[in-house]
């Protein structure tokens, strides 16, 4: 297995539902764990819209709910993710059959296939080959960094989940600014270090974004793009 340095951690560890290490929950996942539903029964008791239907406000609940979770990781992810199944059903929403229709969506696999795919490269330091490989040919300047970068995500996001190729790209940024920091001269300013980290850190989240839409792996937009095709 390949080294990491001192706080980073593998992509397979956050696509990983059960983990070896002890769990702890730090102040704002009690907070979220209590507040998500906390959020749904003041929406349930309190907020009745004329112009939203009580399914509609039940819908409303939910998604207050799964979002506060979502963010806070008061629960794991792929748990919070399972709340719809049994929430939906039970404000006579949607019947239990057509919910867990929609986890069996073809969409579902394509995502769960990109982030296999994503752990692959990870295994064996594809996305540096290709990242260090880019950057060698463009140069080591800051812009031609930035742009080598922002190619080898976009190509990447075209093959796997935006969100995977963005969260594997990082680290190698990551590493290539903390190298540049113990390297640094008289010439170069601790600010200078931080804009081009910060710059860094935007131009492979655009980039992810953008190469994303290249195929039907990205998210909604892609899937979005394939509905208006096959129903032109």
């Amino acid at each position: 297995m390949n080294k990491l340095n001192e706080g980073e951690r593998p992509l397979s560890h956050y696509l990983t539902f059960f983990s070896q290490d002890k769990k702890s929950y730090n102040t704002g996942q009690k907070i979220g764990l209590i507040l998500g539903p906390l959020l749904f029964v003041l929406t349930l008791l309190f907020i009745h819209p004329e112009d939203l239907s009580r399914k509609g406000v039940f819908v409303l609940a939910i998604t207050l709910w799964i979002a506060v979770w979502w963010i806070t990781e008061a629960i794991p992810i792929a748990a919070t993710s399972l709340l719809p199944l049994i929430l939906l059903p039970m404000g006579h929403v949607l019947n239990p059959e057509e919910v867990s229709a929609q986890y069996g969506n073809d969409i579902i696999f394509l995502f769960l296939g990109g982030f296999i795919l994503a752990i692959a490269m990870e295994r064996w330091n594809l996305h540096t080959r290709v990242a260090l490989t880019i950057i060698n040919y463009l140069g080591t300047s800051t812009g031609k960094i930035l742009l080598g970068f922002m190619i080898a995500t976009g190509f990447l996001s075209m093959f796997v989940s935006n969100t995977a190729a963005v969260m594997i790209m990082i680290p190698i940024g990551m590493a290539i600014i903390k190298e540049a920091r113990e390297l640094k001269n008289s010439d170069i300013s601790e600010h200078s270090l931080s804009k081009f980290e910060q710059s860094l850190v935007l131009a492979i989240g655009y980039a992810g974004t953008i190469g994303g839409l290249g195929t039907l792996i990205h998210k909604p937009y892609s899937r979005l793009i394939k509905f208006n095709i096959l129903n032109c």
